[in-house]
């Protein structure tokens, strides 16, 4: 599972976007037929959750906005318990990242700026993941010019420079 899910993240990296879909859809199609693991919980189990977050990683980086906006609110979603407290901080981080890096590329850099900031201040986290998709907002946020999400590219700075 978790060969698919890198497979696929290496051919969006290479801007493969069918090779990506068919790494995912062998993926899914393995999820599919394995029982729910016992415990989801362990680092090397591959549950639905997991999936969706590879997915919305790989459609994030091929530009499916679509595609990784509605798995990105399908990990915040199943991220939080009924309480509304964070059982996946790191997956929840990430995917906000996801919801801002899309905010960003339809031209909204309050929300962009907004979400990343949320993510980059959320506490816990995977921290090279991280710093890699808060690099994918910066660039994109620099398409609106050097004030665009200025407060967030600060914090972006301040987190490079404090490991």
């Amino acid at each position: 599972m978790q060969l698919y899910g890198q497979q696929a993240k290496a051919y969006a990296r290479m801007g493969k976007p069918e090779e990506v879909r068919q790494a995912l859809d062998n993926g899914s199609a393995l999820l599919d037929r394995l029982p729910f693991p016992d415990r989801p919980d362990n680092h090397f189990v591959v549950d639905p959750d997991k999936w969706d977050f590879y997915a919305m990683d790989t459609y994030r980086i091929v530009g499916e906005d679509q595609l990784a906006q509605r798995n990105a609110e399908e990990v915040i979603r199943r991220g939080v318990n009924p309480e509304g407290v964070p059982l996946s901080p790191m997956r929840i981080a990430e995917a906000e990242l996801t919801l801002a890096v899309i905010a960003a590329r339809r031209g909204d850099v309050e929300q962009a700026e907004e979400l990343g900031m949320r993510a980059l201040q959320s506490g816990r986290q995977s921290r090279p993941s991280l710093l890699m998709v808060s690099t994918e907002l910066e660039d994109e946020l620099t398409t609106y010019g050097t004030d665009a999400g200025r407060d967030f590219r600060e914090l972006l700075a301040e987190v490079k420079r404090n490991p």
